[in-house]
């Protein structure tokens, strides 16, 4: 049996790349943190995946699965040694932290094996996670270790959405993950140094950084779309499949995907169709209105310096389109209602950091937000700026 290692026993983890690895016969090790899960998954070696949708619920069993405990680091680098492939699934935050271990599995790997190379799967949604990662690993190895032969660093577009699920049924069951149907991994094809694993749902791709931008400009920009143009509307509704309800809401937040894919297509000729892109939409909106996702407007669209960043899913498309000399204006106006996103949670509250984005925004201005938050450049993003200033959308901005 082949064997994945897998870093992160997380939902994305066990739900998407356990899942799909273990339905293919594949027998799966997590190395996670947590001594419950880990304790579970070897009590049971096997899980759950429950399928949250329109239709009664689907469940998937996932078995041939095992664990380790992050600071089992002899183990975790014997396991290292001589699996298959590997796959990283905690986080950019958490990424530093697994780094040592895969470091010494590595060199543990070249010892006994030699020039045999493992291919690790990076499952983050993090733009150009393959350097990234390589620049932590190669802190920890020395210039005779042949990097560039030895380890193939997968960078994927991760656009599986997982439902929500209350305290009292993790708490229950700390192995079962709730997740939506799409099971679709779209990863590198031409960072594999080993031939690309017969696994069913993987779905290689030659220009990576045209699909990773195909889910930050399409994906997580009608997440935000919905949620900055939906609060706007009507800041009552918690839900985002609510939300979609209203007509007005649905039908901008859909143009202005359509706007922002229009501009994808334009800076990747050949690569998307234009009636892929447009059926690629209208999956996602029928996605987002699942209601058994449980998602909520603020979680949608809290966390403004991050998602109002130049390099995010708003105002890097809304770039692109100017300088390509595109229409851009559902995209700006996104932007300005995401300026003045008040989303709360349950509790009534903020998110932190919107707090902090909300008082710089009223106290220092727009000019200033732009320049020291979101980023802008004051030279090379000029003609963006201007447009921003000067535009229309300028009222709710302020």
């Amino acid at each position: 049996m082949k064997k994945i290692v897998i870093y992160g026993a997380g939902k994305i983890g066990r739900s998407f790349i356990g899942q799909l690895f273990s339905c293919s016969g594949y027998e799966v090790v997590f190395v996670d943190i947590s001594e419950r899960i880990i304790r579970e998954l070897n009590r049971r070696n096997e899980y759950n995946v429950v399928i949250k949708s329109s239709k009664p619920d689907e469940i998937i069993r996932v078995a041939n699965v095992r664990g380790m405990l992050a600071d089992e680091t002899d183990r975790i680098a014997e396991e290292m040694s001589d699996c298959d492939i590997a796959a990283v699934s905690v986080g950019r935050q958490g990424l530093p932290c697994v780094i040592p271990l895969i470091t010494k599995g590595l060199a543990l790997r070249y010892k006994r094996a030699g020039r045999k190379p493992l291919d690790i799967i990076i499952a983050e949604n993090l733009r150009n996670a393959d350097q990234f990662v390589k620049e932590l690993l190669l802190k920890h190895f020395n210039k005779d270790y042949p990097f560039d032969n030895m380890v193939g660093l997968i960078e994927t577009s991760i656009g599986k959405m997982v439902p929500l699920m209350s305290q009292e049924v993790q708490e229950n069951d700390p192995l079962l993950v709730y997740a939506e149907p799409y099971n679709t991994l779209i990863l590198d094809k031409k960072a594999f140094k080993n031939p690309i694993p017969d696994v069913k749902g993987l779905a290689p791709r030659d220009n990576m950084k045209a699909w990773v931008d195909r889910k930050s400009h399409i994906h997580n920009f009608g997440h935000s779309t919905a949620a900055f143009f939906g609060f706007a509307t009507s800041p009552d509704i918690i839900y985002l499949a609510d939300i979609l309800n209203i007509p007005s809401v649905r039908e901008f937040t859909r143009s202005a995907m359509l706007q922002s894919a229009e501009i994808l297509n334009i800076k990747y000729p050949g690569e998307f169709a234009v009636t892929d892109l447009t059926e690629h939409i209208d999956d996602l909106l029928y996605r987002f209105e699942n209601r058994a996702l449980g998602d909520t407007i603020f979680r949608v669209g809290c966390d403004l310096k991050r998602k109002l960043n130049r390099n995010d899913r708003i105002l890097s498309p809304l770039i692109d389109g100017v300088r390509y000399g595109l229409p851009v204006n559902r995209i700006l106006m996104t932007f300005a209602y995401g300026l003045r996103f008040r989303g709360k949670d349950e509790g009534g509250k903020m998110f932190p950091g919107d707090v902090e984005f909300s008082e710089i925004l009223d106290k220092k201005g727009l000019h200033y937000v732009l320049l020291n938050t979101c980023g802008l450049d004051m030279h090379e993003d000029k003609e963006v700026i201007d447009l921003i200033l000067t535009s229309r959308a300028k009222k709710i901005m302020q």
